[in-house]
């Protein structure tokens, strides 16, 4: 069985550079794009990002309503009815592992 061999992130890297200088060697162009320049045709339009320095909000404690639904959950169950268990055959081998008989266990 013959395992398929993963690529190394180095050899990734060495084919995106092969490529790159593929792209520049038939008259690509690689234009730099100063830092803080959005990708997006309108900017200005874009969501701003969110902004934590606000207070956290106060919270509403409902444990207690939690606890009176839990109780009401167990008060309404019916009790479980317990099946009547029925024997089973098992049958029995010996040390050679020969079937030898069958018996009945509860």
């Amino acid at each position: 069985m013959n395992m398929k061999r993963r690529t190394t992130k180095a050899e990734i890297r060495a084919a995106m550079d092969r490529e790159v200088e593929d792209y520049l060697a038939h008259g690509g162009q690689i234009d730099e794009v100063a830092q803080g320049i959005s990708g997006r045709p309108q900017p200005e339009k874009a969501t701003p990002p969110p902004i934590f320095d606000e207070p956290s909000k106060s919270r509403t404690d409902v444990s207690e309503l939690l606890k009176q639904i839990d109780a009401r959950k167990k008060k309404d169950r019916a009790p479980t009815l317990t099946r009547n268990r029925r024997p089973k055959k098992k049958l029995i081998y010996d040390d050679f592992g020969e079937p030898l008989r069958w018996v009945w266990e509860d």
